[in-house]
Formats: C-alpha cells, structure tokens, sequence
C-alpha cells in the first residue's frame, strides 16, 4: 500500500508539471486589475531563470501577481487552499512548491489556488499580494462551491514565512480599497507551514515580531526537521501558537534538509503529505 501510495504521489507531481508546462487550461487570475500598489515597474510576464539540473522551474521578477487555479478535483469538498511558493523572497519554485502541491490537494478533494507573489525583495507587496489574493478567492467562493469559511493557505520555506504572516496580521488594510473584495476578511481559516524559513528574527532567535500569534491566529499544521538550518523557525512559531493557546500541530524529522517538496527520494518529503492529509481531514469535517 505505501509503495503504491509514493507511486501515485509521482504520478500526480508529473502530470502538474505537464499541464502548467503546456498552460492550456489552467486559469490565470491577474490580482490587482489597475495598478499594482507599490509596484513601480509595469506588469509583465514572470522572468522564467535558467534550468539548475535539478527539475525545479524558478521564476522572478513578478510585477504582475496571479492566482493560478487548480479547481480539477472529481470530488471537490468546497474548501480550498492558497499556496505560496517558497524561494528566499528572490525567486518562486513555482512547480516544486506550487503546481505539484495544487495537483496533490486537488486529489484530496480540495481546490488549490498557486499564489504567484511579488519577487524579489519585496516582502511587504507580497503580503499585500496574499491579503488580496484570500480576499478574491472568498469573494469568488459560488463560482468554485466553496465554503468562504474554509480557507487556508500553505507555504514552503519562505512562503511559509508569508502563510505565517497573514495569519498574524493585525486586522488592517495594506492597500487601498479596491472594489467589494476588499471589504471581505483577509485573514485564512487554516494554515500549513512546510519547513518555514525567517520566522525566528526577533531577540535571541525566538518569535519575529510580526508573526506573534494573538487569539484570531487561525490553527496551524508545522512540518520540518532538524537538520534544516531554518528548522528554529518550525519550533518558536508552535512555541508561541502554545503561549496564545492557539491549536497547533507540528512534527520534526531527525533529517530531511530543506526544500524537498513532495517529491520522492527523501523521507521528509515522503511523510509530511500523509500527516498534513489526516490533518485536513480532521479540521475540514469539522463545522
């Protein structure tokens, strides 16, 4: 069953890459449909960089960002899920840690959403990208039969970081009104932190100071290990969630490295699908 269950989870990543590779389907959702706040270069289309030798598509220079939407599941169950990349806020691993995730949830029976967010260096338009982009999806919510209260979003590494900050954020505005959307709440029903980098910047290594959880964080799903150099960030953020008495779950591997993704090979990137699934199933059954 397990050799089965690995032998699927491949299928699914390389057929994600097949379709977003191809492009011929997927919907492209541009975010901001005037002017992007803040954005001083014109839109255009991401900068796709050369290929590493490690089958990962990166792509930079996002002035235009854009939901990609994954609404394939044969038995959608009306919730839905916000991926955000991650890359250092320099570049996306737009196929590792979005398109191959966004086919995974959609066998789950959850609709995906792949967040294509401001880079590089420029942390604060992507998390006006993600408080709008959770406010489009909710607006939007009939047109994909989903429940507007069970919203999450999800993040590798750095867009971790970005998951986790939305999930903080005081109840305020980024940007100026736009249209109705943005008189919806931005703030997810759920988060899913997969080896989240940067989230440990404040003294001594413990909680930044803008990703503190308060009493309307909503519940999280932590995944790291140990042997990842940005594996603090995995352990001050369930910390603090504990200190808010917030709900929270987080597993630690002895080894894995950092940025596996889904894909085969390593045991990380093996066991956290599995364990983030039952936690789905758990949260999403409840009313």
């Amino acid at each position: 069953m397990e050799l089965v269950k690995k032998f699927l989870l491949f299928i699914l990543a390389m057929i994600a890459v097949s379709v977003t590779g191809q492009n011929t389907s997927l919907q492209n959702i541009s975010l901001w449909p005037g002017k992007v706040p803040g954005e001083l270069e014109a839109k255009h289309e991401p900068l796709v960089l050369p290929d590493q030798g490690d089958n990962i598509t990166r792509i930079s220079n996002v002035t235009n960002p854009a939901l990609l939407v994954f609404d394939s599941c044969r038995n959608c169950n009306g919730s839905a899920v916000i991926i955000c990349p991650g890359g250092g806020y320099s570049i996306l691993a737009i196929d590792l840690e979005g398109y191959e995730i966004a086919t995974w949830l959609n066998s789950l029976g959850i609709t995906a959403f792949v967040l294509q967010y401001r880079v590089p260096d420029k942390r604060d338009g992507a998390l006006q990208d993600l408080q709008r982009a959770v406010r489009v999806v909710r607006e939007n919510a009939g047109k994909w039969n989903l429940d507007p209260d069970k919203i999450g979003v999800m993040g590798f590494s750095a867009g971790a970081s970005l998951s986790a900050r939305i999930c903080t954020l005081p109840d305020s505005n980024l940007y100026q009104t736009i249209d109705q959307a943005d008189k919806l709440p931005f703030r997810p029903d759920f988060c899913l932190l997969i080896y989240p980098a940067y989230l440990d910047q404040g003294p001594g290594k413990s909680i930044s100071p803008e990703n503190a959880p308060s009493k309307d964080t909503p519940l999280a799903f932590i995944f790291a290990t140990a042997d990842d150099p940005y594996s603090n960030s995995a352990l001050v953020m369930a910390s603090a969630m504990r200190d808010a008495q917030r709900p929270v779950e987080l597993h630690l591997l002895p080894d894995g490295g950092h940025g596996y993704g889904l894909r085969q090979g390593k045991r990380a990137g093996e066991t956290w699908p599995g364990l983030a699934h039952n936690w789905l199933d758990i949260i999403l059954k409840e009313p």
